[in-house]
């Protein structure tokens, strides 16, 4: 296994490992991509974070095939077309974090209630229509959910999160939590007043240089 191949699937192993222990997810649900040469490297189905290895990880090519002793994510489905249709996005985490799905079981898009809307690309957070889980619909749906922007909810599901590496991608989803988790705080408090397009462009030009860099570029 080539070095940065094994590194990458360390990543992702801690990737699910923090998105346990910041509250994203529970039990065996949400899953873990990144893209690797021409194909992808995914979690696998069914296996508790805990007990998750490097070896564990799944390699997947572009045309859905994976060559491993276990099955890959029942949602390789669209992280695979997702890293197909968005050059842009090199990892995709996935998933169902109580305040997102709250939304996503309500099929309403997240309007730009704070300016941390900009970290997904526009100004609201869609919520994508539902389809059965690990389906070529779900796929569709997602894509549609993400054209210019960076993460979405999927209805009566949860959400994505996208990025760059890794870490911008787990970063993402942390910060969609949180501002599910206040905009529903808000709506109980009064009406939230929602920032004006040119507010969100402003706060989106901001965000070109914002978020997790690598210790290599902190200064």
């Amino acid at each position: 296994m080539a070095e940065t191949e094994a590194a990458l699937r360390e990543a992702i192993v801690e990737t699910c490992r923090s998105m346990a222990a910041q509250g994203l997810n529970q039990g065996t649900s949400g899953n873990v991509s990144a893209r690797f040469g021409g194909g992808l490297l995914v979690t696998p189905s069914g296996l508790p974070y805990e007990e998750m290895t490097p070896d564990d990880i799944v390699p997947m090519t572009m045309d859905g095939r994976a060559d491993h002793r276990l099955p890959p994510s029942s949602e390789w489905r669209f992280h695979r077309d997702i890293l197909r249709a968005r050059p842009d996005v090199a990892a995709i985490v996935h998933a169902h974090p109580t305040y997102c799905t709250a939304f996503a079981m309500c099929r309403k898009d997240i309007p730009a209630a704070h300016y941390m809307i900009a970290a997904a690309g526009g100004p609201t957070v869609r919520c994508g229509g539902y389809a059965l889980f690990g389906t070529e619909e779900l796929s569709q749906r997602a894509l549609e959910a993400l054209q210019d922007r960076t993460c979405c909810l999927l209805a009566n599901h949860g959400m994505i999160a996208t990025g760059p590496n890794l870490a911008k991608a787990l970063w993402l989803a942390v910060e969609l939590e949180t501002l599910c988790r206040q905009y529903a705080v808000a709506l109980q408090v009064g009406r939230p007043h929602i920032l004006s397009e040119a507010e969100v462009a402003e706060a989106m030009e901001r965000f070109k240089s914002y978020g997790p860099r690598p210790k290599t570029d902190r200064t």
